[in-house]
């Protein structure tokens, strides 16, 4: 079900300094912060760990299947590891909109104009 949009009139008049320092965002931008950065640290990880193991070590090079070594393995897991993150994210971002949407509303309500 679609989240019903702020009409741009409203947008236009929201002090967003006053969303901004609000608890209600800094608690949102702090759960956004938990849950993107140890993402995005685990993602530059499994990135770089194929390069920097094949350059200066030799285990990824033994045979797992017949002549597929492990290093075209570990390859093809980051494509796969890249659409799952991505797809968490996309589905985690929804959740990141309704809640965004909500402070703005919540903060008109409370006065929170220009």
């Amino acid at each position: 079900m679609a989240e019903p949009k702020l009409n741009e009139e409203k947008n236009s008049s929201i002090d967003y300094e006053k969303v901004a320092s609000s608890p209600q965002f800094k608690q949102f931008m702090q759960n956004k912060k938990k849950f993107i950065l140890p993402l995005t640290i685990f993602f530059l990880v499994f990135y770089f760990l194929l390069p920097i193991s094949t350059s200066y070590g030799t285990f990824l090079n033994t045979p797992a299947i017949g002549d597929i070594t492990w290093a075209w393995i570990f390859a093809v897991a980051q494509f796969v590891m890249t659409w799952v993150i991505c797809t968490i994210y996309v589905k985690k971002a929804t959740s990141f909109d309704k809640e965004a949407n909500e402070i703005i509303a919540n903060q008109i309500k409370k006065g929170g104009k220009a």
